[in-house]
């Protein structure tokens, strides 16, 4: 009690408490790595960003190094879609991916099985991607189009799938009995929100999505409001967000990492010695994916990112230009190896 009326003297007579000796040198070094940056015309900012990029460094930079540890190894390619294959956009009907991506993406699948996990609808990213020989999942992995191959979980349990009418394709939706749910989420998101200016509703079929990236600032308070309005009639459901999106999800036990484990283990590439999951994406959904990757000890989990954030991720590119770059690179140096034709074989992928 003594001591914050000391305090709150000093205060009101204008003192102040003199900084400690560890206070005292965290200023000289701050005060010394803005100086070093002024001198150098780097700023404190790219100063931040240089020391990030020393734990996540360029997977171009590395990509060298990266192929090195690989060799021996199956690799597999994961990708997010809106921000790693096409720009952010404030529309998202129009994240459109460029024709070089598609033939870099298509280019990749010839050499290693390839799955697109998105938090859009299953059949909306396919419909951007306009590819074949790749496996998507949609919904945040709620969706799942994975080879007809028995299924196993990554738990050991056996789980109900189905196939199409051509029988040729293996669905897992983990989420299906809230499908009735979601739908009537879907509409009263769609009546709530619609006076609301620049807001945006998207059916993601196991998800639904508010965007507010063309919201004025002073109404996101109002727009958050009315989505846990409607989210709290709804208990089996929860709000997650992502960049300038809300969205409301059933409260499973599953993810973009559960995805991940789900399509290894359905492609017969559960073993962990001889495999290099690489997954590669931009928002926070996808550090549940860069979890297992770690987890596993084995794979390259990069994000897509301009500026520092935290990640669990081990590499870094810095937009879906790089993106591309990192593709071509990889399916340039499967290519030019001795084993590439029957890898190709293996995986029954084709062109």
């Amino acid at each position: 009690m003594f001591k914050i009326n000391i305090a709150k003297f000093n205060q009101a007579m204008g003192f102040q408490r003199l900084p400690s000796n560890k206070q005292k040198m965290q200023n000289v070094n701050r005060s010394k790595n803005v100086r070093a940056s002024s001198l150098s015309g780097i700023s404190p900012v790219d100063v931040n960003y240089n020391s990030w990029m020393e734990e996540h460094p360029s997977a171009l930079g590395s990509f060298d190094q990266m192929m090195r540890a690989a060799k021996g190894k199956k690799i597999a390619i994961f990708l997010d879609y809106d921000g790693t294959l096409s720009p952010i956009v404030d529309n998202p009907d129009h994240a459109f991916m460029s024709d070089e991506m598609r033939a870099a993406v298509r280019e990749v699948s010839k050499y290693f099985p390839t799955a697109i996990i998105s938090g859009r609808s299953r059949d909306k990213v396919k419909e951007f991607v306009k590819l074949s020989n790749v496996y998507y999942a949609g919904s945040h992995g709620m969706d799942i189009m994975a080879p007809p191959r028995p299924v196993k979980s990554c738990d050991g349990k056996c789980h109900a799938v189905s196939t199409d009418k051509k029988g040729n394709e293996v669905r897992f939706q983990p989420a299906h009995k809230y499908l009735p749910a979601m739908q009537k989420i879907l509409t009263e998101l769609k009546e709530k929100v619609i006076k609301i200016q620049g807001a945006r509703v998207e059916d993601n079929r196991f998800c639904v999505s508010v965007h507010y990236r063309l919201v004025r600032e002073e109404d996101y308070e109002l727009l958050e409001e009315k989505v846990k309005s409607v989210l709290g009639n709804y208990p089996d459901f929860h709000l997650n967000w992502g960049k300038k999106v809300m969205e409301i999800r059933p409260s499973i036990e599953w993810d973009k990492g559960h995805a991940l484990e789900y399509l290894l283990d359905t492609l017969g590439l559960s073993n962990s010695n001889d495999v290099l999951p690489v997954y590669i994406g931009d928002d926070r959904t996808d550090e549940d994916a860069f979890k297992v990757i770690r987890k596993r000890g084995e794979g390259y989990p990069i994000i897509v990112t301009s500026s520092p954030k935290d990640t669990k991720a081990s590499y870094s590119l810095n937009d879906p230009s790089e993106v591309l770059t990192f593709l071509l690179r990889l399916a340039r140096w499967r290519k030019s190896s001795s084993s590439s034709r029957s890898l190709a074989q293996i995986w029954g992928v084709g062109n």
